[in-house]
C-alpha cells in the first residue's frame, strides 16, 4: 500500500504498485512542465464521491509507500494521461 498526498490536504490511498505506476507518470509529465487535472474516486468509507486537483510542476507531492520493498509498476502499462480529460484512476 502506498499514499499520495497533494499539497498536504488530499490523500490517495492505493496499492504500492499501483502508486510506482502513477509516480512515474505524474514526475515525468511535471519534469516537462506539464500542468494536468488528476482526478481518483475516494472510497465509499471516505464519503465516495470525486476528486479532482490541477497538477502542476509546483505543486506540493508525496509519494509514500509502506513496507521497505520498491513495489515496481505493473508490467504492461504505460505511461497515460495525454487527453484532454487529464489523468483518471484508476483508467
Amino acid at each position: 500500500m502506498g499514499r499520495l498526498s497533494y499539497d498536504g490536504v488530499e490523500k490517495l490511498e492505493i496499492d504500492g504498485c499501483a502508486l510506482a505506476h502513477l509516480q512515474l507518470v505524474v514526475s515525468s509529465k511535471l519534469r516537462r512542465g506539464e500542468s494536468f487535472l488528476f482526478t481518483w474516486r475516494p472510497d465509499i468509507s471516505l464519503g465516495g464521491g470525486r476528486v479532482s486537483v490541477w497538477m502542476h510542476p509546483h505543486a506540493s507531492l508525496v509519494f509514500r509507500f509502506a513496507g521497505r520493498a520498491d513495489p515496481a509498476p505493473p508490467a504492461g502499462r504505460s505511461p497515460a494521461g495525454r487527453s484532454p480529460a487529464g489523468l483518471r484512476f484508476p483508467a
